[in-house]
């Protein structure tokens, strides 16, 4: 049964951006499964790292933030078209959907183990909790939601060296809400989970969001809008810049002088996101809100490009993890392994053997093809959004 629900006005810079990052977001993922030894070294450790790949994976740390900081200005728009009950129902219910989708679609996706021996929790998981806790919060005015979530942001960091009992419930709950870095829990013997979004940081960032979304009112004007959204970029980088030179406080990993210029500013910009410390969430959200100050009348070909995919983020998302995995699936056979070699010893992820890969030219090659690949379902798929009304499509 169709229900007639009001016709969406989607917000030109906010699809951009989304856009924008979502495919960033798609060279990380890309990195992940066919840059050889992606899973078995740090590209941002400065002992073995190079600009190149340093930077490869660095750009990818803006995606996760503004993901989550847009869908809370989501949240506020979509309360423009409900009352209070109606956006609590949906939040929980939409929250426990996402949660249920990275327990099973994309620990699939990631792992292609039926046996479901590990499962991943990633940002779609930190974004479906965080979801069901706004569900929970949206009665509370949207200043003090706001407050809520900048203490979050401001405050964790204070938890990353609180020492509890290991493995106490104590320790548990912690690291699932403040301090995971993936971080292993182990069910049983042959099954464990793989968290790497400690959910509460998020759930600030998402807070946030939500109280920038009053900007998008109708009644709010766009000239004050862009002005408020430069003049809050501006600030927040100078926050971020004043907290890394001082060294002290806000990221678990300070800067240190390296073996010449270029890595000491790497030094510098390694920010810390599992999980997202203050100066990671500064930086990032920082160089967000500028984007989405400067992209507010933005026309031509490359913005509509950025807007067939910012405009269907989750259909994106799980298709692109798919189409990943797939190749990656060609690539292990056209390489030569063999179905012995799909499993891994010791590893809970199939088709992922020692020596498979390219190095990271083959890597960008790979990404431009995924996100081409996609681009025509995802135009399809927004222009369906547009023109149809069923309640189930809110969900994706």
């Amino acid at each position: 049964m169709n229900v007639a629900v009001p016709v969406k006005h989607r917000i030109q810079s906010i699809d951009i951006l989304r856009g924008v990052i979502m495919l960033i977001m798609a060279l990380d993922h890309v990195r992940d499964f066919f840059h050889m030894g992606a899973l078995t070294y740090d590209a941002t450790n400065m002992a073995t790292t190079t600009p190149i790949l340093f930077f490869t994976r660095w750009i990818t740390h803006f995606c996760a933030p503004i993901f989550v900081f847009l869908s809370g200005v989501s949240i506020y728009l979509a309360g423009m078209r409900r009352t209070k009950s109606e956006l609590s129902g949906f939040l929980i219910k939409r929250g426990m959907w996402l949660i249920l989708v990275e327990i099973i679609l994309l620990t699939f996706a990631f792992s292609l183990n039926p046996f479901f021996n590990a499962f991943v929790l990633q940002v779609i998981w930190a974004i479906g909790v965080s979801m069901v806790i706004m569900g929970l919060l949206i009665w509370v005015p949207v200043r003090v939601i706001g407050l809520m979530g900048l203490l979050l942001i401001v405050g964790h960091d204070m938890l990353t060296t609180l020492k509890l009992p290991p493995n106490s419930s104590q320790d548990v709950l912690m690291k699932i809400f403040f301090t995971a870095r993936g971080t292993l829990f182990a069910l049983d013997k042959n099954h464990f989970v793989f968290d790497l979004y400690a959910v509460l940081p998020w759930t600030g960032v998402m807070m946030l969001g939500y109280l920038f979304g009053t900007l998008y009112r109708s009644d709010y004007k766009p000239a004050s809008r862009k002005a408020l959204l430069l003049y809050s970029s501006a600030v927040i980088f100078m926050i971020f810049v004043v907290l890394r030179f001082i060294n002290a406080y806000g990221d678990p990993q300070p800067w240190a002088v390296q073996k010449n210029g270029i890595f000491t500013f790497m030094s510098f910009l390694n920010v810390s996101k599992y999980p997202p410390s203050l100066m990671y969430c500064c930086l990032t959200l920082s160089v967000g809100l500028f984007v989405l100050a400067i992209t507010e009348n933005v026309t031509g070909k490359l913005a509509a490009f950025f807007k067939v995919y910012g405009s269907v983020p989750f259909f994106y998302y799980v298709l692109h993890f798919y189409l990943i995995r797939t190749l990656s699936v060609v690539v292990f056979f056209a390489q030569g392994f063999k179905t012995s070699q799909i499993v891994t010893p010791n590893a809970p992820f199939l088709f992922e053997p020692q020596g498979m890969g390219f190095n990271l030219a083959g890597v960008y090659l790979i990404w431009l093809a995924i996100i081409l690949l996609l681009y025509y379902p995802c135009k399809w798929f927004s222009n369906y959004r547009k023109t149809h009304h069923q309640w189930w499509l809110s969900y994706l």
